[in-house]
C-alpha cells in the first residue's frame, strides 16, 4: 500500500470518527435507533481502518508498537473504541459509550498530530489536511447556527404576528411556530457536535504544531465560550426551562457571540490568520 493511500485512509478513518460522534450525539437527544445503529457501523468502519494500520505498523517495525509514548497513544485509542463497540453489543448503554468514542477520537488526533521522530510525509501531509478538516468542521457548524438564527428570527416575527392578530395572506407562507421551535433546535444539535470536534482537532494542531501557543488566545476562548453556550442552550431546552421566546432570544443574542469570534477574533488571535 502506498503511503498516499495510507494517509487518505487515516484521512477517511478520522473524518468517519468525528461524523460517528456528531451522530451519537444526535441520537442522545432524539433516541433514533437508525442513527445510532449509522453511528456504530461508522465506529465499527474506523475499528477496522485503526486494526489495518495498527497491523501494518507491527509488519513494518516487527515487534509490538506500545514502547514509546507515540505507539502508547494509539493502542490505548485502539483499546477504547474496541471497549466502545463492546459495550454497544453487550451492555448497551448509550451515554458511556459516546463519552468513550469522544476521548477515542481525541486520542486518534493526538496520536496524529504527536511529535514524530522521523520526518514522514505521510505524517506531514495528514497534518496538514487535519487542519483543512478543522477548519471546515468550524464553517459547517457557523452554517448550522446562522440557519438557528434565522429560524430564531422567524419564531419571533410569527410570534409577534400571532400575539397582535395581524395574520394575512402576507404571511401565509411562513412556517408554524412548532416548526420553527423544531427546527431552533434541529439545528443546535447538528452544530453543537460539528463545533466541538473542529475545537478539539484546532487544539490538538495548535499544541502539537505552535510554540508559545496561550490557551488566552481571544480565538480559543471565544470558541470555546460559544460552544459551552450552545450545549447549555441545547440542555435547558430539553429539559424544558427555556423554549418558546425565550429560546429564541437566546440564540439571537448567542448568534452575536458567533458573529463577533469569526472577525474580530479572528483579527486579534496570533495565529488565526487565515482569512
Amino acid at each position: 500500500m502506498t503511503e498516499l493511500a495510507m494517509a487518505r485512509l487515516y484521512e477517511i478513518m478520522v473524518v468517519l470518527y468525528a461524523i460517528s460522534i456528531v451522530f451519537y450525539f444526535i441520537d442522545y437527544f432524539f433516541k433514533q435507533v437508525k442513527i445510532r445503529r449509522f453511528a456504530f457501523w461508522l465506529v465499527s468502519i474506523v475499528w477496522v481502518l485503526q486494526t489495518i494500520f495498527f497491523l501494518l505498523y507491527i509488519y513494518e517495525i516487527k515487534r509490538f508498537p506500545i514502547l514509546s509514548l507515540t505507539e502508547g497513544i494509539y493502542f490505548y485509542a485502539w483499546l477504547l473504541i474496541s471497549l466502545s463497540i463492546i459495550l454497544h453489543c453487550i451492555v448497551r448503554v448509550d451515554l458511556p459509550v459516546f463519552f468513550i468514542n469522544v476521548l477515542g477520537f481525541i486520542f486518534v488526533t493526538i496520536h496524529l498530530f504527536a511529535p514524530n521522530n522521523v520526518e514522514h510525509p505521510m505524517v506531514e501531509s495528514l497534518v496538514s489536511e487535519m487542519l483543512v478538516i478543522h477548519i471546515a468542521f468550524a464553517i459547517i457548524a457557523y452554517a448550522a447556527f446562522t440557519l438557528s438564527f434565522v429560524f430564531s428570527v422567524l419564531y419571533l416575527i410569527v410570534y409577534r404576528i400571532l400575539k397582535e392578530k395581524k395574520y394575512s395572506r402576507l404571511w401565509s407562507r411562513l412556517p408554524t411556530l412548532y416548526q420553527t421551535s423544531n427546527w431552533m433546535f434541529y439545528s443546535l444539535v447538528i452544530g453543537v457536535p460539528i463545533i466541538f470536534v473542529s475545537l478539539l482537532l484546532g487544539l490538538e494542531w495548535a499544541f502539537m504544531t505552535l510554540e508559545g501557543l496561550s490557551m488566552l488566545d481571544v480565538k480559543i476562548l471565544g470558541s470555546f465560550v460559544i460552544t459551552i453556550a450552545y450545549f447549555i442552550l441545547l440542555v435547558l431546552h430539553k429539559s424544558g426551562k427555556l423554549t418558546g421566546l425565550n429560546f429564541a432570544l437566546a440564540q439571537i443574542y448567542t448568534f452575536l457571540l458567533v458573529i463577533i469570534n469569526f472577525f474580530l477574533g479572528s483579527k486579534l488571535s496570533n495565529f488565526h490568520l487565515w482569512y
